[in-house]
């Protein structure tokens, strides 16, 4: 994975508006294939050439969770990090991921709420600078206080 900070984490006393952080992965044919295992999604359109090709999609796609995943990812390892509670996600998927496709996941803060330690991320993953999912989430952010 490439990405743009290491991992860590940033206390709500330091989130600021605007703030953002990402990561680049490409997805593997061995990625798709670990996820049906751990989510038991073996939704053929995932895991088989022959029935994906006779789809809308005209061959093999990733489950869009997996996708969701490296906004995940970003949120838990980067922005806020390590002790980021998910408390919602939202999610809108735009364009199909295929194997070998590097998506770009990215999240930015656009609400704080300082007192309640939450707070809102948009959230996006790209294909070729294409979006293929859309969403924003809240998370209840790390605190120095109970460190």
């Amino acid at each position: 994975m490439l990405d743009n900070l290491p991992r860590g984490t940033i206390c709500i006393e330091d989130i600021e508006m605007g703030m953002s952080r990402h990561l680049r992965k490409v997805v593997t044919d061995e990625d798709i294939e670990m996820f049906a295992q751990v989510s038991t999604d073996r939704n053929p359109v995932h895991l088989d050439d022959d029935y994906a090709r006779d789809t809308i999609f005209e061959g093999r796609i990733a489950h869009g969770m997996l996708t969701a995943g490296l906004i995940s990812a970003v949120i838990g390892e980067q922005l806020p990090g390590h002790g980021t509670v998910y408390m919602g996600q939202s999610l809108k998927f735009l364009a199909p991921v295929r194997p070998g496709d590097m998506v770009y996941a990215e999240v930015k803060v656009i609400d704080i709420d300082f007192a309640k330690r939450r707070v809102k991320l948009d959230c996006h993953c790209a294909v070729d600078g294409k979006k293929v999912l859309v969403g924003e989430a809240m998370v209840l952010a790390p605190s120095r206080k109970f460190d």
